[in-house]
């Protein structure tokens, strides 16, 4: 009497351990349960039999591959695996062709095509037809945003479901697994235990690969022996694709939301990653005219400060003054008046097309122009008692509109009374003349 197949595949040693520990059956795909649990959404589609095209999007190591294959093997479709980094249209419509030939004997096809955002929009056009009348089921997986690299016409036509970063519950699973398979626990400290699954950030391949390098070792390897028997894994981050815009985006809100220790850690992600300091430098310059404005004037210098001594001194150094102007940036008083004030400006002067300033405050450098007026009645503030003379400087006919309203955070309290005053003044005609 034969023994009902192990869970995994023993048979052929000499195979990745991440193949041979590949689930058999969705119920065995670690960390993905919100989606392939029997009430989530792909575990519904599984138990009728009934699949639509789909976009699978999530990091590297979290399972996008084998989750399309037993897909097709729950379902009853033909798997046909193409990679968007080695395939062409040629490939395209091979498959296209066989899978047309198998609908014809009442057969389904499911075509998974990894790194999907790799075709171009012409190739991803390709797909609409057959998917459409149903030749084909697509189910592509992209670690980039589908937002971003696919086509609008693809994407209407698709559900996008977002697979998580394996946890280090989902992880420790996994060594687990690997520890049964190899029928010996791996030579490492508790410490270093936590150190392997921290190492692999997320990326179950990864983890396996390592602990591949690690089970045949000598221990047990303490944290300081793992570190020097295999790498970290290196962090996830692309300079031009969303995780750029990710970290950036945490940058800036912690800041905003004045918490200098996070925006320390996101700072720390983003040089990790290999960012350039002088593109973070331009940003911080820019949270500092947009998110302190006036509330802290010096704010804008300090950014500029941390910008030249970043030119003059380069990396590590220079990474310092980064890190002191984001602190001061998180920690200063925040205001969006001079922001706000501005977009209101811009509305208006777009609204109010070629209105002429008042003929007062308009030099008259020519006989003809001091004839026409121009000048006649300037006041220079300056030389009066209080250094307000209430003048309006708006077009002539034009309402006195408000843009810049500020807060009484910081510096802007002191604008505001100062503000506040004038206003008065020019209300109730108390101004020098």
């Amino acid at each position: 009497m034969t023994s009902e197949p192990s869970l995994f595949e023993v048979d052929d040693a000499s195979r990745p351990l991440a193949d041979r520990l590949r689930p058999r059956t969705l119920q065995d795909v670690i960390g993905q349960d919100h989606l392939l649990a029997p009430d989530a959404p792909i575990g519904r589609m599984v138990e009728t039999k009934r699949l639509v095209s789909m976009v699978l999007w999530g990091p590297p190591g979290c399972g996008k591959t084998t989750i399309a294959r037993l897909l097709a093997e729950q379902t009853d479709l033909a798997f046909e695996p193409l990679s968007a980094t080695f395939s062409g249209v040629a490939d395209l419509r091979k498959v296209f062709k066989s899978a047309q030939i198998r609908r014809e004997t009442g057969h389904g096809t499911m075509l998974f095509v990894d790194e999907i955002h790799r075709f171009n929009r012409a190739q991803q056009d390709s797909f609409l037809p057959y998917v459409e009348d149903g030749t084909i089921v697509l189910v592509g997986a992209t670690t980039e945003n589908p937002s971003f690299e696919l086509n609008g016409a693809l994407l209407s036509r698709s559900q996008v479901f977002v697979l998580k970063r394996l946890d280090d519950a989902a992880l420790s699973t996994l060594v687990t697994r690997a520890e049964g398979l190899l029928s010996h626990p791996l030579p490492l400290t508790d410490e270093a235990r936590g150190a392997l699954i921290a190492m692999a950030d997320g990326d179950g391949r990864y983890l396996l690969n390592m602990i591949e390098q690690v089970h045949a070792l000598s221990g047990p390897l303490d944290q300081a022996g793992l570190a020097r028997a295999v790498q970290k894994r290196a962090p996830l981050y692309d300079k031009s694709q969303e995780g750029h815009y990710n970290l950036i985006s945490a940058l800036h809100k912690s800041m905003r939301g004045s918490d200098p220790d996070a925006s320390l850690y996101w700072l720390a992600r983003m040089l990790d990653g290999g960012e350039d300091p002088l593109f973070v430098a331009r940003r911080i310059t820019r949270f500092a005219v947009e998110d302190i404005g006036l509330a802290d004037p010096n704010a804008v210098h300090q950014a500029l400060a941390a910008w030249d001594v970043y030119e003059r001194l380069g990396s590590p150094e220079g990474e310092l003054a980064i890190a002191q102007a984001v602190v001061y940036l998180a920690t200063a008083p925040k205001s969006i008046g001079v922001y706000r004030a501005f977009g209101k400006a811009r509305a208006a002067a777009k609204r109010t097309g070629s209105l002429m300033p008042p003929q007062h405050i308009l030099n008259a450098p020519t006989s003809l122009m001091k004839d026409l007026g121009y000048g006649e009645g300037y006041r220079y503030d300056p030389d009066t008692d209080t250094g307000f003379s209430g003048a309006n400087y708006f077009p002539d006919g034009m309402d006195r509109p408000v843009f810049y309203e500020p807060t009484t955070n910081g510096y802007e309290h002191a604008v505001t009374e100062r503000l506040r005053s004038w206003e008065n003044m020019r209300a109730s005609g108390s101004r020098d003349n």
